[in-house]
């Protein structure tokens, strides 16, 4: 009785330990040898970035105003009107300045046949010629006289410095303007500024042209490509950041003054051979990676790392484009030794060579 016991324990305990190994085959193949996940080592675009916040700004702002005391005759635009350079936003009531302007001309015009009359005398020697010269000061007067009411009869008139979208409308028809009265703003938006600052130890990698990314809250799935235009010629003693401005293109209008951007400025960008940052083994100062060649024999390298964005660094030597260096199961072998290799999800295998 007893012998049967032991031997029945003996084959159950022969079942769990079989059943244990079928349940490891993602670490272990049938004949013992470890089984690990790899990835090739590619080659791809790799950049240097900055991450910053900016503050989007309108690329021209102006607040529009009167600059005369005048009554609202008429008021030609809408709220957020999309309106050309010229166009007619406002007219004031004028007919004073009409009127200033007809006895200008007819003014000018008497002055000038006056001189042309006093001319022909003095040819003829019959009145001294410095009645010519009176005459001709009295026609530049004329002359300023007309240009002062022409400005005054334009300043009624109020047009749209440069193209862009108008703000909410602040008057009304009939009301009394005066100097500085507020009457709409005025948004230049096909393209927008950005203006973000930039920590003092990456000034010496901050180039005029460098292209910048970014998002804000309101459109969460788009991303907004710029350029580098200006950079601030002094570092904030306070928080030892220089202020930079990049200018984005914004056709349809989706970026408006205010808007918080999250960004990135990328400072430099060129291809280099990339892995995922998972399979580095730190040891100290240094880096390695393991390496499975030809004959499916582990290798460990010691690599020098470049940059490092998004799960992912650059290496600048160590490893060659094509090899297969192991991401999961590190802990389980050791260098010369022989293993099963698997392809992991996020790079796919590829042959060496």
């Amino acid at each position: 009785m007893i012998i049967g016991i032991i031997l029945v324990s003996g084959l159950a305990a022969g079942i769990w330990y079989k059943e244990q190994a079928r349940s490891q085959n993602s670490s272990f193949s049938r004949g013992g040898t470890p089984s690990v996940i790899v990835a090739v080592v590619s080659r791809q675009n790799v950049r240097h970035e900055v991450e910053a916040l900016g503050t989007i700004k309108s690329r021209e702002s102006v607040v529009v105003s009167a600059k005369v005391t005048e009554k609202v005759e008429q008021v030609h635009f809408r709220d957020g009107q999309q309106v050309n350079a010229g166009d007619l936003l406002v007219t004031l009531r004028s007919g004073e300045q009409k009127a200033k302007m007809r006895a200008a001309k007819a003014n000018l015009k008497e002055q000038q046949r006056e001189y042309k009359r006093i001319e022909g005398l003095v040819r003829r020697n019959t009145i001294a010629s410095s009645e010519l010269d009176k005459l001709f000061t009295d026609i530049e007067i004329a002359r300023a006289v007309l240009a002062q009411n022409q400005a005054e009869l334009e300043a009624r008139f109020i047009q749209a410095p440069f193209a862009g979208v108008l703000g909410f409308r602040q008057i009304s028809p009939g009301a009394l303007l005066t100097p500085g009265t507020v009457i709409t703003t005025l948004d230049d938006l096909v393209k927008v500024k950005l203006d973000f600052t930039v920590p003092e130890q990456f000034i010496g990698q901050l180039r005029l042209g460098s292209v910048i990314e970014g998002g804000v809250a309101a459109f969460p799935d788009r991303l907004f490509a710029g350029s580098v235009t200006g950079i601030d010629s002094r570092v904030n003693p306070l928080t030892r950041a220089i202020v930079v401005r990049a200018e984005i293109n914004n056709p349809k209008l989706l970026l408006r003054p205010g808007m918080l951007m999250t960004l990135s400025l990328i400072v430099e960008q060129r291809q280099g051979l990339v892995v995922p940052e998972e399979a580095l083994v730190p040891r100290q100062r240094d880096n390695y990676l393991f390496v499975v060649n030809r004959e499916n024999i582990v290798e460990q390298r010691l690599v020098e790392v470049g940059f490092r964005s998004r799960g992912e660094a650059e290496i600048l030597s160590g490893v060659a484009e094509g090899e297969h260096i192991i991401t999961r199961g590190i802990q389980r072998v050791r260098p010369g030794q022989a293993v099963e290799t698997r392809t992991g999800e996020r790079f796919s295998y590829q042959e060496a060579g």
